[in-house]
């Protein structure tokens, strides 16, 4: 039987340790081991006898004032023997400085200030969410899905990214390394790779991502006959409308065409999301936000593709890649974007065998040690050469532009130019990929010396930009230049609006060119493109559904 995880707390004063130890145990003594320490040092002792045992730590709770090792010094030493462990400070007023310190220099997870009486109201609340998310990426012995493939073939990348973002747990299997001996365990041979194995011993030789859905439990059907408000996209924006969809009652439907979160869903930190002090990957933000659609009584179908939209008198008829048909009283598209295309030699050669689009979460161990290239200057970009820099020996970020002030965040550009193996390389572009079976190299060129060179290259990872997902939409809505969702007042910007809105109303501000299909997020003309006004949009929309069903 594993044994529970630990709680270690540490504080020099005896009636202070006994408190916090008293509060901690009341509350989470059936599923964790609550250990005090009254010192650093026997702290630090009995955290590596843990260590050595190989007892999983999920949490370090340190006084930050103790006479020979302070807190801040305590839990640096401390992630070194337990590095996924969340980090908490116990502090003074007057150390409060110090501890928002402690969040950059040593990763501090969060800070609370004596007394915290009542427990319920000022420690269970922080404790609650720091344990939620370190079971987020806490890995026990493993009994679920294995994945065994060639580390860099496109296919098994596909597998790997889609049950990833999705959000189910499973275990990789190089067939250069350990993979090989499950090869002649399960019966498969290296031609039926990428191979799934399932719990129960099941095989699946070279799924298809639907075949695959399907074995993982996931729905990729409707089971009503008609829906309030059917979302398409669970992005950010998909996401929240669910949410808020399916608290006000209306029977809600979110359909998702690959993984839920978007583009925000693969990135590895999101820092300037509020209530957030330290961050939250997109990968929590998104099994956050999909546990509350579901929990409020939202149906989601993924992976499944909207291909058209018809509208039927006030009905609108949605059809699906597999040729289903829903029914929905409104839509709301958030459909989210895509990144765009690099236009270089050997770009398509090596897409998903060294090159990536987004982060790509799951290929960065085999980075470790490599040389990376991250193109693009945006958010994006930076959070994912700061994941990289990790594993990497080298991450280089290519722009067009002399530096990065213009595109990304002030709190980023300083984070980058803090981390020493993290290289920008201004007013450079990529000419070429080259490599035999993956990518092995990149051609570089400065664009004011024009000068030429190449270099040894382990990965790339590509953000220049955003491509809306529309093209299925150009016979129903009225579409900007670039092919984002037109709304509201700026319809009357384009002649065909004048003809084609027949009521006597104005259009809701997230409302497209047709009455009853909302935009929201990034597919949206003029939207931000920021998670948090993605959310507010998603929320907003579902307001405007309201006011459209009260109207017909």
């Amino acid at each position: 039987m594993a044994k529970k995880p630990t709680l270690m707390l540490v504080d020099d004063d005896p009636q202070v340790l006994a408190a916090i130890r008293r509060d901690v145990r009341r509350k989470y003594h059936k599923n964790y081991r609550v250990m005090g320490a009254e010192s650093a040092a026997a702290a630090l002792e009995a955290l590596a006898e843990l260590q050595t045992r190989g007892e999983p730590v999920a949490m370090m709770i340190s006084d930050q004032r103790m006479p020979t090792m302070n807190g801040v010094d305590f839990l640096e030493k401390a992630r070194d023997l337990h590095p996924q462990a969340k980090r908490l400070l116990l502090t003074a007023y007057a150390d409060t400085e110090v501890a928002i310190q402690a969040i950059n220099d040593v990763s501090l997870d969060y800070y609370l200030m004596k007394p915290w009486d009542p427990p319920e109201e000022k420690i269970y609340p922080v404790l609650d969410e720091l344990l939620f998310d370190w079971r987020l990426t806490y890995r026990p012995d493993f009994h679920g899905l294995r994945v065994i493939g060639f580390q860099w073939s496109p296919r098994s990348h596909r597998l790997k990214d889609f049950l990833s973002g999705n959000l189910v747990p499973y275990r990789w299997h190089d067939v250069e390394g350990d993979g090989d001996q499950l090869l002649e365990q399960h019966g498969l041979d290296r031609t039926e790779l990428p191979a799934v194995i399932l719990e129960d011993g099941t095989v699946l030789r070279n799924p298809e991502l639907a075949e695959l859905a399907t074995q993982a439990g996931m729905r990729s059907n409707a089971v009503a006959e008609l829906y309030d408000v059917v979302i398409v996209g669970a992005g950010p924006a998909g996401m929240a409308a669910a949410v808020y969809g399916a608290s006000e009652g209306l029977r809600t439907l979110l359909i998702e065409r690959r993984a839920p979160g978007g583009q925000a869903g693969t990135s590895s930190r999101i820092e300037n999301y509020l209530g957030f002090p330290t961050g939250l990957s997109g990968a929590d933000l998104t099994h956050r936000a999909i546990t509350q659609a579901k929990r409020l009584g939202a149906q989601l179908v993924m992976p499944q593709e909207v291909t058209r939209i018809e509208v039927s008198g006030p009905l609108k008829i949605l059809s699906l890649r597999d040729g289903e048909q829903i029914r929905a009283k409104s839509v709301v598209i958030a459909a989210g974007v895509d990144y765009r295309k690099l236009e270089a030699q050997g770009i398509e050669n090596f897409t998903g065998a060294g090159i990536y689009y987004g982060s790509a979460a799951t290929e960065a161990q085999a980075c470790t040690d490599g040389e990376v290239y991250i193109v693009g200057g945006g958010n994006s970009a930076g959070q994912a050469a700061m994941h990289l820099s990790r594993f990497a020996k080298t991450v280089h970020i290519i722009v067009r532009r002399p530096d990065l002030i213009a595109t990304m965040s002030t709190y980023l550009i300083h984070q980058l130019e803090a981390t020493s193996n993290i290289v920008l390389h201004g007013r450079t572009v990529i000419n070429a990929a080259g490599g035999k079976s993956r990518l092995e190299t990149v051609e570089l060129t400065n664009l004011d010396t024009q000068k030429t060179t190449e270099a040894p290259a382990t990965a790339m990872y590509i953000f220049i930009g955003a491509k809306p997902f529309t093209e299925w939409l150009a016979d129903l809505l009225i579409l900007e230049d670039r092919g984002f969702v037109c709304t509201g007042l700026d319809l009357h910007k384009h002649d065909s609006f004048k003809t084609s809105w027949t009521l006597d109303r104005e259009p809701f501000a997230l409302e497209s060119s047709q009455p009853g299909v909302f935009a929201a997020g990034d597919i949206r003309a003029g939207a931000m493109n920021r998670v948090a006004s993605a959310v507010g949009e998603g929320a907003m929309a579902i307001k405007m559904v309201h006011d459209y069903l009260s109207t017909v």
